[in-house]
């Protein structure tokens, strides 16, 4: 893919080098040649200096062939204006804004802009954490995100059927992984738990 990221802090740096690694053609946009430093001596993609929102500097980054686009600057205006920008004069078939603010993620996915709010990922992940759930993955669905979690059940819960657990608003049961560490799809059942089984569950996040 022909893939443009804006910004190359610490967060779009990484996300060059490895997108880079992965074999896919990279450009990203940098307001200074400094942030170019983290990019790793492998990287083989295309660098331009200037501020992104320039619809000449996002022209000489290449975005008019782009498949996909990605800001990723610290300012969550920026990501929101670049993303704009893309969709609506470029006619990039994908545009994603990194934005910090969950406020401001929820505002701008009523806006139909597509987000990526670290802080939420963030808090939902420690909260798996500190609950005792195991995270496997985080998963973006359009606008949605969902974390795929692994839940170790309590010594009163076996014997319960799933449609007797209580589960928040936003989280389903996807699948059983079993003591012997096989899993169980549950689609149209109602599976009783066993000692050593684990739900697996899939949770929305925004």
């Amino acid at each position: 893919m022909n893939i443009l990221i804006v910004g190359c802090g610490i967060v779009g740096s990484d996300l060059c080098n490895k997108l880079s690694q992965l074999g896919h053609d990279i450009s990203v946009i940098g307001e200074s040649h400094e942030e170019f430093n983290m990019l790793s001596q492998d990287f083989s993609g295309y660098t331009t200096v200037g501020v992104a929102i320039d619809q000449d500097v996002l022209k000489n980054a290449g975005i008019e062939s782009c498949d996909a686009v990605a800001a990723v600057t610290a300012d969550d205006n920026m990501n929101l204006m670049i993303v704009q920008l893309a969709r609506e004069f470029f006619h990039v078939p994908h545009a994603y804004a990194r934005v910090n603010n969950p406020i401001k993620s929820d505002l701008f996915q009523k806006m139909e802009v597509e987000t990526i709010c670290p802080t939420k990922m963030t808090a939902e992940t420690f909260i798996s954490a500190l609950t005792g759930q195991k995270v496997y993955s985080n998963v973006t669905l359009g606008n949605h995100s969902m974390l795929i979690t692994e839940v170790d059940i309590e010594k009163k819960m076996i014997g319960k059927r799933l449609s007797e657990l209580q589960l928040e608003d936003n989280e389903t049961i996807i699948a059983i992984q079993h003591e012997n560490n096989t899993v169980k799809g549950i689609f149209l059942t109602n599976y009783e738990l066993s000692k050593g089984d684990k739900l697996i569950c899939a949770k929305f996040i925004n």
